[in-house]
C-alpha cells in the first residue's frame, strides 16, 4: 500500500504541473481577448485559482512520496 501511495504522489505532482501548463495557457489567451469579461476572468484564474490549485497538487503530491499519510506518521 505504501507503495502505491508512493505513486500516486508521483501522479499528483504531474497532474499538478499539467494543470498549471493548461491554466496558464488558457489565461494568457482570455487575458489577450478583446472582451472585458474574459480578461477580468484570465486574470482572475490567473492570479488566485492556479496557484491554490497547483500549489494543493503539488503539496498533496509531495506528502504522499514523503510517506506522511501512513500509520506510522500518526504515532
Amino acid at each position: 500500500m505504501a507503495s502505491l501511495k508512493k505513486y500516486l504522489g508521483v501522479i499528483w505532482i504531474l497532474l499538478g504541473l499539467y494543470v498549471g501548463y493548461d491554466r496558464i495557457t488558457d489565461s494568457l489567451a482570455k487575458i489577450g481577448s478583446n472582451s472585458l469579461e474574459d480578461r477580468v476572468f484570465g486574470w482572475v484564474v490567473l492570479l488566485v485559482l492556479v496557484p491554490i490549485v497547483v500549489g494543493g497538487l503539488i503539496l498533496f503530491g509531495k506528502y504522499a512520496l514523503e510517506g506522511e499519510y501512513s500509520e506510522r506518521a500518526k504515532e
